[in-house]
């Protein structure tokens, strides 16, 4: 009776930690879409914000606001009348805005501006400074617009990516960078990685290829960053002498390091998965003439593809989802590439780049870099998958 009890508590717990991590992952990953998708939606505020900076009173459209950081206005607020004491007087300043302009440089207007100095900084941000005695303790009123929806077509096909000034966010040179690097490292990585699998299932003695096989999965643990200094202290130095270049940060180094990543990943899968195909699958096609290495290529390696092309899928999802490594050698400049000696940075590398001080606008797009990422994987396991099928019906 306690055994049934028993057994029967553990059901429920395996069942309750399963349905809650399946909850927390649809959350998390339904954040990052409703996080990804607001900036091609919704602007970035529904009214025009001001930020006084050593002005501790303020009216604003005939409002006091005291040691306030930030001010609001409402939204369809067409008119901006302030002013604050100093020691020459009240200064004042009235803004008109116009709603219907579409360039951020024009949609104010400055009406009266009698001693105030307005500058452009960035993008739909206006900054007025009032002259004090000493540069610190110049007074300014920041006045920041709500930026628009941002387009989806212009931030997958645009080739800049100035988030700070310009407000301009075209992904497209990190994708085609992901995509490239990526690409790169499977070419390079994958016949590698099969080869070796064969070679330790099938012509290695038992004994040396569990020695060679404890040593490939201790590689497979070893953090990414180990594998990007490695690349930046040796593959680095090794592209800028063989190929005569300013700088060995190029894309084809990422390559290097991604196809170096993989192995050990793929390697070890596809090897499990060949040795378990019964061993009267190999005695079969060697009794009707095959030899050892037909055997092993077309007999052996088709009986475990669903193992290999799993192992296959785990180190793509690693070269496109790899971080660390790449900022290290990649050179990380979002430009479109037609060199493989050229810098490239990917996706992964900008969110992790530019996260920690990005807000606004800007983090939100980080987010929507994030769910290009994830449908770039989606989509790349798909067709692997959608390839599967094919091989096993045919």
């Amino acid at each position: 009776m306690n055994r049934k009890y028993t057994d029967l508590f553990f059901k429920h717990l395996f069942s309750a930690v399963a349905l809650f991590s399946v909850l927390a992952l649809g959350a998390i990953v339904l954040f990052v879409f409703i996080q990804g998708s607001l900036p091609f939606f919704s602007p970035t505020a529904q009214g025009i914000r001001l930020v006084p900076q050593r002005i501790e009173e303020i009216t604003v459209n005939g409002a006091l606001y005291l040691n306030q950081s930030s001010i609001n206005l409402p939204k369809g607020t067409d008119v901006i009348s302030l002013s604050f004491p100093s020691t020459d007087g009240d200064e004042t300043l009235e803004v008109t805005i116009n709603t219907s302009e579409k360039d951020p440089e024009k949609a104010l207007t400055f009406t009266r501006n009698e001693r105030g100095n307005v500058t452009y900084p960035e993008a739909y941000v206006y900054t007025i400074s009032w002259p004090g005695a000493i540069a610190a303790l110049e007074k300014r009123i920041h006045i920041i617009i709500p930026e628009p929806p941002y387009g989806f077509f212009k931030f997958i096909s645009g080739l800049e990516w100035r988030p700070s000034h310009f407000k301009v966010y075209g992904v497209f040179p990190m994708i085609a960078g992901t995509l490239m690097a990526s690409l790169g490292a499977i070419l390079l990585g994958v016949p590698i990685a099969l080869l070796c699998a064969l070679f330790m299932s099938e012509f290695l003695p038992p004994r040396f290829a569990a020695i060679v096989r404890s040593g490939i999965e201790l590689l497979a643990g070893i953090p990414s960053v180990v594998y990007g200094f490695f690349g930046l202290m040796v593959i680095v130095p090794a592209v800028k002498n063989i190929f005569h270049v300013p700088s060995g940060n190029t894309m084809l180094s990422a390559i290097l390091v991604l196809a170096l990543m993989i192995l050990p990943t793929i390697i070890t899968i596809a090897e499990t998965s060949l040795r378990v195909v019964p061993l009267s699958v190999r005695e079969a096609s060697l009794s009707l003439g095959a030899s050892k290495m037909q055997t092993s290529w077309r007999v052996v390696l088709p009986h475990a593809n669903s193992g290999v092309i799993a192992g296959i899928i785990l180190g793509i999802s690693r070269a496109v989802g790899e971080t660390m490594a790449v900022i290290l050698v990649a050179g990380n400049s979002p430009q479109l590439v037609f060199s493989p000696l050229q810098s490239v940075r990917t996706l992964t590398s900008t969110i992790a780049m530019e996260m920690g001080y990005a807000s606004g606008r800007h983090s939100e797009m980080l987010f929507s870099i994030g769910v290009v990422l994830f449908a770039f994987i989606l989509i790349l396991n798909s067709m692997i998958l959608w390839f599967r099928r094919r091989m096993e019906e045919a």
